[in-house]
């Protein structure tokens, strides 16, 4: 399949060359009976363009069935030229050009372009477009870069019992073939093609305004009963009135539609006024405060990219932190400082940051203003870097500069290039002016640069116990040694009345190898030191002998949030890192976790257990590993409080934990009924829960997983099957979801990625061990014949788990070909990293039981 990759380079030569008034766009999303289409639909494209150099020749994109006709200033091209990696050679432009071009496109089941779903429950038809990073030329013919901005007037000829939504609100709809239903949308304002929009369907919808802004929410009608309005528009009300005062600038669009869509492959997607989200955020089942939270940070998020990506976007996808960065940063205050989720900074801690450190030290590692030279690059550089690094070293670049004065750049930045594109240069210029200071030096160590420092407590006492002298020394990778300025706190916490409180803090800018700090020299020798306190700067901490010492037996005494984080963060990495054995990983969590008050730490905390259970241990201690973890779920759930998050988290820790005849008993009463517990909702996420624990250890098969899948015979049910299936631990099920995942392309990507995620388990190693060489065989192939993001999943999911050496050598030997594309080579290379890690940590975790 020959897959369209813009380069860099030719983006740059054709914005040189062209400046876009503007598209209109007609589309036939019926079969010409008024029903809805099947597997293609016409779209008809006219594009008004300047040509700065008349007789000059370009291209223009477009990923088509078929080409009808193209029209270039009255005159016929020669549609024979058209191919999908190279789109429509446009020789002998004009001053001033209108192009017509009349396509037939393809329906998408991968979540690219325009996807089509059909709804298993009632047969209905749902459709939406998902573009970036250049997935515009899909649905029509364009110019298919972010610098190539035009408005656009959008024409859907559509079912007449259909919501068809759009970027604009303002419309008109007349009467069309068959019964069907034009609807005339209004033009847009100068916008890229990959924030276009158009969703269409029987969506159920719910109304509101706020500040003269219309509102309006929208799900498909089998999920309608589920969605909570209330809350969905308390959020987005609460992020407007914090962004038009932060900003100072009215939001730019003229209404603003949240759609829950089917199949998504991202959590959301920025398309102005019409933003579609993961259709998973409509809960249809008991869940925690923290899915709740994590679905607040994404409506903010989303909304803060009206501004910062919509109105303004970046020139070129090197750039791509100016979305992605401020957008989570601002989210991130806004929820800590606007909704009911005021320990977000906690979440952000302990979730993001973690999912920085953790890519940054990847052999993929780069700055975070990227060097992307084609789209294929970008495609897999949406990533912890791009969003959560940035996003970290903009909250440090606050603590240094001041908040008043880096919100002042901010808003003159909008102000100087409204509906426009920008650089860094752009950014950093109205910030330099705000705060006074040369941000030069700051971009270059904090932005241009790659990989994370570490940050470690070194010290003296006095024969009295006290700090005879206090340094920070910083440390960095040989391949990226770059020390950075650091603006931190170092906190003190000692044991008193109210647990283990910080008695000291000393805020200072650490540098270089070593940075001394006076002010500590003469106090007593805490229990705990945290450098990095408050979370200001992006480092990795290490704990000292004494703190480490404290935390086994009182990191539950923290009374504060983030200071339990920042510990929890601290230990994980000296795991991750080998310097702290992952039975004590593992054995930490278990005696701490009770007195953890954030849902959304519990969570990752045990997720963490069963990853170093899993990678981490010494394979000989593992079975110990998870029978206690499983013993812990099973005594914490039935002592949690009924109906709270706890209980909710412990139920599904015993499922993905349980190994023994004991434990599988427990999962099987919660299913038939013969074992309640109070409080406990055995709802439909629940049920596939406990019955995918069952199916992974060989206690229920493919008679209990149809029963389920007939019981929710919805769209959730259909992908939570598959991902039971692919976990029954025979060789017939483990082929046949290999062969499936590789070459069937009539699986969509929600149930495809659903299936890949039951692949491996930790309790099938054997069974699956043989999968090592096949992986390597088979990954090209799969590359150059599967959709990006269908293609992307697989190679990730299904890189062998399996901790070997031999896994290693075999990755090498495939890194060794030259032949293979970067994109895939970088995703093959991250994966080969974490078998080393997970080799060194084994290593590590061994030598602790000698």
């Amino acid at each position: 399949m020959a897959v369209p990759n813009l380069t860099r380079d030719d983006a740059a030569a054709r914005a040189r060359l062209l400046a876009v008034q503007g598209y209109d766009l007609h589309l036939d999303l019926t079969d010409g009976a008024g029903h809805p289409g099947t597997s293609t639909f016409r779209s008809t494209t006219t594009v008004e363009f300047a040509c700065r150099e008349p007789g000059a020749s370009t291209f223009i994109d477009l990923v088509a069935e078929r080409v009808h006709s193209a029209t270039l200033n009255g005159a016929a091209l020669d549609v024979s030229t058209y191919t999908e990696d190279g789109g429509l050679p446009l020789p002998g432009l004009a001053a001033q050009n209108t192009l017509e071009i009349i396509a037939d496109c393809r329906y998408s089941n991968s979540g690219e372009g325009l996807h089509r779903f059909e709804d298993p429950e009632d047969g209905q038809v749902y459709l939406y477009t998902q573009f970036e990073p250049a997935d515009a030329k899909r649905m029509f013919a364009c110019f298919d870069q972010p610098d190539l901005k035009g408005t656009f007037t959008v024409h859907a000829l559509a079912p007449f019992d259909w919501q068809v939504v759009s970027n604009t609100g303002g419309r008109t709809i007349e009467s069309g073939a068959g019964g069907s239903q034009l609807v005339h949308f209004e033009p847009t304002k100068r916008l890229s093609t990959y924030l276009v929009a158009l969703i269409a369907g029987p969506y159920a919808r719910v109304t509101d305004e706020h500040d003269g802004i219309p509102l309006g929410l929208y799900c498909r009608a089998s999920l309608a009963k589920f969605l909570d309005p209330d809350e969905l528009f308390a959020v987005t009300k609460q992020g407007f009135d914090f962004y038009h005062r932060v900003f100072d600038y009215p939001y730019p669009f003229d209404k603003y539609d949240q759609l829950f869509v089917p199949e998504f492959n991202a959590g959301a997607m920025e398309n102005a006024g019409a933003v579609t989200f993961l259709e998973d955020y409509v809960f249809r089942s008991r869940t925690s405060r923290a899915r709740y939270e994590r679905r607040a940070e994404t409506i903010l998020h989303e909304l803060a990219h009206m501004w910062f990506g919509d109105l303004v976007t970046m020139r070129w996808w090197d750039d791509l932190w100016l979305n992605e960065s401020f957008a989570t940063y601002i989210s991130t205050l806004c929820q800590a400082e606007a909704t009911e989720y005021t320990t977000a900074w906690t979440t952000f801690a302990n979730s993001e940051k973690a999912w920085a450190y953790a890519q940054d030290q990847l052999p993929s590692t780069h700055p975070i203003a990227a060097d992307m030279v084609d789209v294929a690059a970008v495609e897999v550089n949406f990533d912890g870097i791009t969003y959560a690094k940035g996003a970290s070293v903009l909250k440090q670049l606050v603590a240094y500069v001041g908040r008043d004065e880096f919100l002042a750049g901010i808003r003159q930045y909008f102000r100087d290039h409204e509906y426009g594109n920008t650089t860094l240069a752009d950014l950093l210029d109205p910030l330099s002016a705000a705060t006074g200071r040369d941000l030069s030096e700051w971009s270059q160590q904090w932005l241009e640069t790659s990989q994370v420092n570490t940050l470690r407590p070194v010290f003296e006492l006095t024969g009295d116990g006290r700090y005879a002298s206090f340094a920070i020394e910083q440390s960095a990778v040989p391949e990226h040694p770059h020390l950075r300025r650091h603006r931190l706190a170092v906190g003190l916490y000692d044991t008193g009345p109210d647990g283990l409180t910080r008695t000291t803090r000393v805020e200072l800018d650490v540098a270089g190898e070593r940075t001394e700090v006076p002010d500590l020299v003469g106090h007593p020798a805490a229990a705990l030191v945290l450098v990095n306190d408050d979370d200001l700067t992006y480092a990795k901490l290490r704990l000292d002998e004494r703190s480490l010492a404290t935390l086994r037996t009182a990191i539950g005494a923290l009374p504060d949030p983030l200071a339990r984080a920042l510990c929890w963060s601290a230990a994980w990495d000296m795991t991750r890192d080998a310097e702290l054995p992952a039975r004590e990983w593992v054995q930490l969590v278990l005696a701490g976790i009770d007195a953890e008050s954030e849902i959304s730490v519990v969570q990752s905390l045990l997720a963490r257990v069963q990853t170093a259970l899993t990678s981490y241990v010494d394979p000989r201690w593992a079975e110990v590993g998870w029978s206690a973890l499983a013993d812990k779920a099973l005594t914490a759930l039935e002592a949690a409080a009924p109906d709270s998050d706890e209980q909710l988290q412990w139920s599904r820790t015993l499922a993905a934990a349980a190994r023994s005849e004991e434990h599988a008993a427990v999962l099987r009463g919660l299913l038939d009924g013969s074992r309640e517990i109070e409080g406990l909702a055995v709802d439909a996420d629940a049920r596939w829960a406990f019955l995918n624990g069952l199916v992974a250890i060989g206690a229920a098969g493919e008679a209990e997983i149809d029963a389920e899948a007939t019981r929710d015979a919805t769209a959730t049910g259909v992908r939570r099957a598959a991902t039971a299936r692919a976990l029954l631990p025979t060789a017939a099920s483990k082929e046949e979801t290999w062969r499936k995942a590789f070459t069937d392309p009539s699986i969509p990507n929600a149930v495809h990625e659903a299936m890949l995620a039951g692949f491996w388990h930790p309790a099938q190693r054997e069974l699956t061990a043989g999968y090592v060489e096949r992986y390597f065989a088979d990954i090209r192939p799969l590359w150059e014949n599967r959709p990006g993001e269908i293609a992307k999943n697989a190679v990730q999911y299904l890189f062998p788990p399996v901790v070997e050496l031999r896994t290693v050598q075999a990755a090498d030997a495939w890194l060794a070909e030259d032949e293979h594309p970067a994109s895939l080579r970088r995703l093959v290379a991250e994966g080969r990293d974490g078998i080393a890690r997970s080799l060194r940590a084994r290593e590590r975790d061994a030598a602790a039981s000698e």
